[in-house]
């Protein structure tokens, strides 16, 4: 390793014959040989050296006659090297260098710049920043003076010539950085130091000869292609805003003279300086209006968002510092910042936020009136224009736009309301957001969608806690699909909530939703966020000293939105269009759709032909299942919005909505759910059953009220359907009456009313079931696995050697005789109930009153009551309603399971019709009434053995064996239809059914014949697994009677 040479002395030793020898010959290798000598001299050294090794480098650059561009490259990489390690502490020799440097870039006879290699370009724009960072202290102050003018303009030009011109990015990036170091705008620490305002002024002075310049071309580059690259547009951005805001800053100009001071200097460079008296600041702010409004439109779409970011540090920089001399480019530049507002970028949104909110602090608008009145007037232009550009634009262009009135709405604060309190231009904002919010009811799902199951509202997905109300149910709008447009639109209102007059929006809007039908949907969903947004819960409020809406008056007006939602005519809008009977005769007359609506409602074919309707009538239901929506979300808003305070208006919102949760519609239901959660979220409830059951009293007493009306109040059996599914035993007490009074009720209208009344009742008994679940030891046979019988047969054998006696055969024997009468009917129902219940007396030994029966539970009667009126309705010819009886049928016996003395009389009296169901009715209802079947067996065993075997196992078999032919011929399309799910029915249900009633060996036979055939290997796989079943089960049923 060659040794570093510290002392002047050892280096000037050294160094002197290579110097010596270059000034001789100017080769390139000689100026290598300098430079490989250099890297072995320590820069103090070189400090003290330096003059007289830059005279042979210099003395090169000077020699007159063509050089080779080589030879230049290496003497000024040379000379770089030497200014990177010294400082230049004197004025002078700056001055020269620099002329030198840039001399080698210019060609004297064609007066442009010189067409050389791009390394030599690039080789002397690094020379020429590292020798004006090599000015020690103030030289580099005092290097700008008048006099350096045509020096410093020359390379001013040069540098943005190779920007705007040459095909090289790295050239491009390298003039732009070195144009920020001759300018003074570079990163680099105490570079300079910080001046002084005399000192700003000077510098004022002398750049704004380059101020033209600078701008026009910088401009050009900066509205370029955007295939040049993010950095040089960026770079470009910078010494843009940099420059305008130092020449033209406010605190320089504000004190200048029109009087020009006479200047001694000569008379050529005279010409070239610029006073910044009044009138050439305002030509100049024209003339950079033009510009920047160019800068403003290009840069806010360019693709790159560290491009966008440096047009919001622009925006800043110009409004923060130059307010009064560019007061006409403050327009654009507001329109800018605005615009980028809800940029994609989140860098970017982060940025423009900020700058946002520091001029609301330092009230760069509010506390300007010029800069006030500019964004009002571009306020009311943009209001003026609005209802035209969003049905012009496309989403993008709508999504621009919307993000500029909302960066307008968010810098004015509350001066909105100077615009608002204008008629036409609250007409003009208000039809804008009403045209563009129109919906799109097109879509026949919303309609088609039920709610068929019954499960408990709780099933639903839970809100958040913190912004319950976000999750609006997603809609589709005629004039826009992205969704940032939808989000945008509700900021607006919300900021229109929270800085505008809420009386005069609310007043406004409200009578546009009185106004047409048409405007109804996109008036709620205003009004709605207007609410969300006087509450300031959801807003990013930039004015820290604007006074909220006063929770006492905001609670009014949620009163009176409130009662114009749930009003008669606003609420119970239709939805669906009732053709249940239509539906019946459909599926009577034409079996060959039960194929098809094998599912388990068979409305759905109702559905289908309420839809054949003109397209119509489903699209004003579409409308009205949205109008219902939004107002129901509408609804949770003003929960989240008022908090506690929404306690006192839960009397009059909560029965509409439970109305809704109740409601057959999947998207009505769906949106009063989650609006139920809002209110429980509002109001400090911890869930929906919490919430039901403290409030049970009021409801309660509303729907006994509206029961005597109910053709005034034809949705109020629903809140009682809802508030049994998602409450617990401790209500039934409290419905117990309505209970009583929706029956007498449906013995009055039975005939009009009864599918509502039945789904309530339905939802009452599933209540109970769970309610008040099975204590015994009742085994459902039905359910048992096919593993248990396989283990069953595999331990038969051994059990009946080790455990049957002959006085278990005996007892066996006579108990199978005397239930046999029983079943003939030749024992009184008195004395069945006296051998029936030989353990009960030992219960009731102690009972004072033995003679007297005990009053029966609450539920036990409630179940009788109901199930006496299913038994009338087994009959009805909707063939709806007859599929909901049996559902309510099967789980009055499932409730009753314990109470034998109240269920076997009613059985009897109700097996005439199940039989008739079972045997003469559609597909459907034979489905769900063997359900019924399946359970009556397992609750009554005995009771019905005779029944069963004379009234519908010969039916069942004979039907088992007509559609086997028929099932053994079919394609794998068949296992979805009815025929096929009700053979899979019967043959899984007659196996648990036969043993539950103990049959003789007659009847098993009959059904063995009628399952035998379904082994066949033609037959599908489920139904020949359920007839394999069936057989393994009979095999050990007939053992018993030996």
């Amino acid at each position: 390793m060659m040794a570093v040479f510290d002392t002047p002395e050892e280096a000037f030793g050294v160094l002197r014959p290579v110097c010596v020898q270059l000034t001789k010959t100017q080769t390139v290798e000689n100026v290598e040989h300098l430079q490989t000598r250099l890297q072995a001299v320590s820069d103090s050294a070189l400090q003290e050296l330096q003059q007289y090794i830059l005279f042979p480098l210099r003395f090169t650059l000077k020699t007159p006659g063509p050089k080779r561009e080589r030879l230049i490259q290496s003497v000024v990489e040379c000379l770089t090297f030497v200014l990177s390690s010294t400082c230049v502490k004197e004025q002078e020799l700056l001055q020269e260098l620099f002329s030198e440097l840039s001399a080698c870039l210019y060609s004297p006879s064609s007066q442009k710049p010189a067409a050389v290699s791009e390394e030599l370009k690039l080789a002397v724009i690094q020379g020429l920043s590292t020798l004006m960072h090599s000015a020690y202290g103030d030289i580099i102050l005092t290097f700008y003076e008048p006099s350096i003018l045509p020096r410093l303009g020359f390379a001013v030009s040069l540098l943005l010539g190779l920007a705007e011109q040459e095909k090289s990015k790295q050239i491009k990036i390298a003039a732009l950085k070195c144009l920020q170091v001759l300018l003074l705008q570079c990163d680099c620490q105490d570079h300079p130091r910080s001046l002084d305002e005399l000192e700003q002024k000077k510098l004022g002075d002398l750049f704004a000869s380059f101020l033209p310049g600078i701008s026009t071309t910088l401009t050009r580059v900066i509205t370029g292609d955007f295939k040049q690259g993010h950095r040089i547009v960026v770079s470009s951005l910078k010494i843009f805003y940099k420059t305008v805001s130092f020449v033209m800053a406010d605190e320089q100009l504000i004190n200048t003279s029109n009087v020009q001071a006479k200047s001694a200097v000569e008379h050529r460079v005279a010409e070239l300086m610029v006073h910044r008296e009044a009138d050439w600041v305002k030509n100049s702010g024209d003339k950079l209006t033009i510009l920047i409004k160019k800068i403003t439109e290009c840069v806010s779409v360019h693709p790159h968002w560290k491009v966008r970011l440096e047009l919001v540090e622009l925006v800043e920089n110009l409004l923060l510092k130059c307010s009064q001399s560019l007061v006409e480019s403050a327009g654009p530049l507001l329109k800018a910042l605005v615009g980028l507002v809800n940029d994609e970028s989140p860098e970017v949104q982060a940025q423009c936020n900020k700058v946002l909110r520091h001029f609301a602090d330092q009230k760069v608008v509010v506390g300007n009136k010029a800069l006030a009145d500019i964004l009002s007037e571009s306020l009311h232009s943009l209001a003026t224009s609005l209802p035209r550009l969003m049905t012009s634009q496309d989403d993008q262009g709508k999504f621009s736009t919307l993000s500029l009135l909302l960066g307008y709405l968010k810098l004015l604060g509350p001066k909105i309301n100077f615009v608002l309190n204008s008629v036409a231009h609250l007409q003009r904002l208000s039809k804008a957001l009403i045209q563009i919010l129109e919906l799109d009811v097109a879509d026949i799902k919303i309609v088609e969608e039920r709610r068929w199951n019954s499960d408990d509202l709780n099933a639903f997905p839970k809100t958040s806690a913190t912004q319950p109300w976000n999750h609006i149910q997603r809609r589709h709008f005629r004039f826009f699909t992205d969704e940032r447009i939808f989000m945008l639109l509700r900021q607006v209102c919300q900021l229109l909530g929270y800085y505008g007059n809420l009386y005069l929006l609310v007043d406004h809007f409200t009578e546009l939703y009185h106004q047409s039908v048409v405007y109804r949907k996109q008036a709620a969903m205003i009004l709605n966020e207007l609410v969300t947004g006087a509450s300031g819960l959801e807003v990013e409020d930039l004015h820290e000293k604007h006074i909220k809406t006063n929770p006492e008056e905001l609670r009014e007006i949620v009163t009176s939105i409130l009662e114009e939602y749930t009003s008669q005519e606003n609420w119970y809008l239709v939805t669906c269009i009732e053709t249940e009977e239509m539906g019946e005769e459909l599926m009577m007359e034409h079996p060959g759709l039960q194929a098809i609506t094998s599912g388990e409602h068979p409305s759905q074919v109702t559905s289908f032909l309420a839809f054949s309707k003109p397209s119509s009538t489903v699209c004003s239901m579409n409308s009205n299942i949205w109008q219902i929506c939004i107002q129901l979300e509408g609804i949770g808003q003003f929960a989240y919005a008022l908090g506690n305070n929404f306690c006192l208006l839960l009397m009059s919102a909560l029965y509409p909505v439970l109305e809704k949760a109740g409601d057959q519609t999947l998207l009505i239901s769906q949106v009063a759910t989650s609006t139920m959660m809002d209110i429980c979220h509002a109001c400090g409830y911890d869930s929906l059953q919490h919430l039901i059951n403290q409030n049970s009293d009021y409801l309660v007493n509303g729907i006994s009220l509206n029961l005597r009306h109910l053709a005034l109040h034809p949705h109020t059996p629903k809140v009682l359907e809802v508030m049994l599914r998602n409450s617990d035993a401790s209500l039934l007490p409290l419905v117990a009456d309505v209970v009583q009074d929706v029956l007498a009720t449906l013995d009055q209208f039975y005939d009009k009313r009864a599918a509502s009344f039945v789904s309530v009742l339905h939802a009452l008994l599933a209540a109970l079931a769970q309610w008040f679940p099975d204590t015994g030891n009742l085994r459902h046979l039905q359910e048992q696995s096919l593993g248990e019988e396989e283990s069953h047969l595999n331990q038969r054998p051994a059990a009946l050697e080790n455990s049957t006696t002959a006085e278990d055969i005996t007892q066996f024997l006579l108990n199978y005789l005397r239930e046999k009468d029983v079943a003939d009917g030749k024992v009184s129902d008195f004395d069945n109930e006296e051998e029936e219940q030989p353990v009960p007396p030992k219960v009731e030994e102690n009972d004072t009153h033995p003679d007297v029966e005990p009053p029966l539970p609450l539920q036990i009667q409630i179940a009788t009551d109901v199930m006496e009126r299913c038994i009338h309705l087994l009959s009805d010819k909707n063939l709806q309603i007859r599929l909901k009886v049996l559902d309510v049928l099967d789980l009055c016996v499932v409730v009753l399971r314990s109470h034998k003395n109240q269920l076997l009389p009613l059985a009897h009296r109700a097996w005439p019709s199940l039989v008739h169901r079972l045997t003469r009715d559609a597909p459907l209802a034979v489905l769900r009434a063997f359900k019924v079947l399946c359970t009556l067996g397992s609750k009554c065993g005995d009771f019905l053995r005779s029944r069963f075997c004379k009234d519908v196992l010969p039916k069942l078999a004979g039907s088992l064996v007509t559609q086997a032919p028929i099932s053994a011929r079919a394609g794998p399309v068949y296992s979805h239809t009815l025929a096929f799910k009700l053979q899979l029915a019967v043959l899984q249900g007659l196996g648990p059914l036969c043993e539950r009633l103990d049959l003789g060996e007659g009847d098993l036979n009959k059904v063995a014949d009628a399952c035998l055939i379904y082994l066949s290997a033609k037959q599908p796989v489920k139904l020949q697994e359920a007839a394999r079943r069936y057989v393994c089960l009979i095999t050990r049923i007939p053992l018993r009677l030996f």
